[in-house]
């Protein structure tokens, strides 16, 4: 049977120009260019629930509550679903905008960079997961880019097998979530092989096997059939997958509102719907066939057009966020865990007397009342370093003994315990001081690396394989000079380490490992503002100055100086800009013992140690630093 003729741009700019269309072709077509035919992937009908079969839902009793994102709590509040008055589920009309775009709405990004699918028809799978993507930044403030590969090859599909979001969402939400890319990435064949071939293709499904600590779960997704209720979703929640019926002339799509021109239908199609625009009656979408189709890889539909208003559209709501997303949002003794109803507890560890460990938490949700939990140990001679890891969500601790030693201790998830993990390290670890702790990407799961003040001033570097045997080794020791309170550690997103410690002529320094030449430590910046610093700092790459899910977040840093106050110190690393102190805030501190960014809008928070042995809490939104709660005595 002979295979009928590829359209060319200049016969579909002519077809357009025929149909008055209010469209334009891909710009970067020559009229004797063949239109390109990227893949789809949707499986016609199977698992799609058709919008009339939905109806209105209670977005009151979905959606019905405080976000940590204030622009959503008032957006939910401008239509009246935060209780109280109306029926269920209605929404006020006037209190809808015109428009929605949630690639920068409010001033902040939060999408994730277009994908490419290609050559495979899974397009289900990048709905998918670019939903749940979008939906972590928006309710999390963190960049999140998950794994096509982990739904698309966990359900077994071959490269030229469709599917459905549907059928994908149930998926992760059945299965623990979806991973990042490194846990498991999304692959296509090899290049080269016959169509035949390569749609048979399928990959071997073997994620590292600490998956289950690196994935944003899911509760499952919600169907809404009614357009007016999913602009108020799009408006008050966040973006949706879409399905629809592609046309020939899709293929071409560049600017403008997309209207069928064409009869010869190809297949179905799922994307990400990002926003709404009433005056030009569409639908903004972002696909999955790479930035060179339509105006970077967004387009826009018309309502209605090609039955994308048929077929019910999915959203989401609830997601919780991995230790492996959030590595770079915390340090100290502090960090932000996926507990509670939000998926957003505090969790807080801090010596006590007789040297133990007492955790607290604070639930997500107002009052945001701080309560005691376990307390353990019983050497613990400073503050600890505290975090959560790959290890199904584990809580691990180190601090420094009374004997100069270090000891790790982990809260096991499964069975709701502390276990002592054993000592190690140095015999002369700076008793009193803090230890950095984090776990790198180096193996799978990602190694722990530790660095401690010594009693002769240096540094000292250890690290564990995290497998069998579970030995830790020791990096060696570098740097000179250095106060006895301890230093802060990340690994940045070039891979290396980066610490900053206080120097014993109060002010600070950036210390960074050379990874790819013999990971040997080099000397950086000195900075400091003059006032002597008091304590160890604490260092985390934020969210500000991140303006995709791969550049660098500025550095955000505090530490306590003479005075019993605390200083904020920012550098920022997309620009190349030095470090500049922005705050002075807080009174009676001795030190400053953790930090971090969290599900709080983009708020930095703050745990100090007072002069009275109490801990406090301040954090800083818009408007500047707040004086929280004190916690405690502990």
């Amino acid at each position: 049977m002979p295979q009928e003729s590829v359209q060319t741009a200049g016969e579909l700019r002519a077809q357009l120009s025929a149909r008055g269309a209010r469209w334009s072709v891909l710009e970067h077509l020559a009229d004797e260019e063949p239109v390109p035919r990227p893949s789809l992937g949707l499986e016609p009908g199977a698992n799609l629930t058709p919008a009339a079969d939905v109806g209105p839902v209670d977005l009151r009793e979905l959606v019905g509550h405080a976000s940590g994102n204030p622009h959503l709590t008032r957006r939910r509040a401008a239509h009246g679903l935060l209780g109280g008055g109306e029926s269920a589920g209605a929404a006020r009309p006037a209190a809808r905008p015109t428009a929605v775009d949630w690639r920068h709405r409010w001033g902040r990004p939060w999408i994730t960079k277009v994908k490419d699918q290609n050559p495979c028809g899974s397009c289900w799978a990048f709905g998918a997961a670019g939903l749940v993507e979008s939906m972590t930044r928006i309710e999390h403030a963190v960049w999140a880019e998950r794994s096509e590969g982990d739904v698309h090859d966990g359900l077994r599909c071959s490269c030229g097998q469709g599917s459905n979001p549907e059928t994908a969402l149930d998926w992760i939400a059945a299965n623990g979530g979806l991973a990042d890319p490194d846990c498991w990435p999304y692959s296509t064949p090899p290049a080269g092989l016959p169509a035949a071939r390569r749609d048979a293709w399928r990959a071997e499904y073997t994620p590292s096997w600490d998956r289950c600590g690196r994935t944003v779960r899911i509760p499952g997704h919600v169907r809404l059939g009614d357009v007016e209720q999913q602009k108020v979703w799009l408006d008050t929640v966040g973006p949706l997958t879409a399905c629809f019926d592609v046309y020939d002339d899709f293929f071409g799509l560049g600017s403008g509102v997309y209207h069928r021109t064409s009869d010869r239908l190809a297949g179905g199609h799922c994307v990400l719907l990002v926003g709404y625009d009433d005056a030009a009656g569409c639908w903004l979408f972002k696909n999955s066939w790479g930035t060179g189709y339509h105006v970077g890889g967004y387009g826009r539909i018309a309502y209605g057009e090609v039955d994308i208003d048929h077929w019910a559209k999915c959203g989401l709501h609830g997601t919780n966020p991995d230790p492996w997303t959030k590595r770079r949002l915390h340090t100290g003794n502090v960090y932000e865990s996926g507990n509670g109803r939000a998926h957003r507890n505090f969790e807080l560890l801090a010596t006590t007397a007789g040297g133990r460990l007492q955790h607290w938490w604070r639930e997500g949700d107002a009052p945001f009342a701080w309560a005691r939990a376990d307390a353990f140990a019983n050497d613990a001679s400073g503050q600890p370093a505290f975090t959560g890891t790959t290890y199904n969500r584990n809580m691990e601790s180190l601090h420094v003994t009374t004997g100069g030693r270090l000891r790790h201790w982990y809260y096991e998830q499964s069975a709701g315990v502390w276990r002592d993990g054993g000592v190690f390290g140095p015999g002369d670890a700076a008793v009193g001081s803090t230890p950095a702790f984090i776990q790198s990407d180096y193996g799978k799961p990602g190694n722990f690396e530790v660095v401690v003040r010594t009693a002769d001033g240096r540094l000292n570097h250890w690290w564990r394989i995290n497998g069998a045997p579970w030995t830790w080794n020791d990096g060696g020791r570098f740097a000179s000079g250095v106060a006895h309170y301890g230093p802060a550690l990340l690994q940045t997103r070039s891979r290396h380490l980066d610490l900053v410690a206080t120097r014993s002529d109060g002010r600070m320094q950036l210390w960074w490992r050379d990874d790819p030449d013999g990971f040997a430590w080099h000397a950086g910046e000195v900075f400091g503002s003059g006032t002597p610093a008091t304590s160890a700092p604490c260092l985390i790459e934020g969210q500000y100055g991140a303006a995709d899910e791969d550049t660098a977040g500025n550095y955000e840093l505090c530490v306590g100086v003479a005075g019993g106050r605390v200083e904020h110190w920012w550098r920022g690393n997309a620009g190349g800009s030095p470090w500049r102190r922005s705050a002075v805030f807080g009174h009676d501190v001795a030190a400053v013992t953790g930090m971090l960014q969290g599900s709080f809008g983009f708020n930095l928070e703050v745990v100090v140690l007072r002069t009275d042995r109490r801990l406090q809490h301040y954090w800083r939104d818009g408007a500047g630093w707040h004086e929280g709660p004190v916690i405690g005595p502990v």
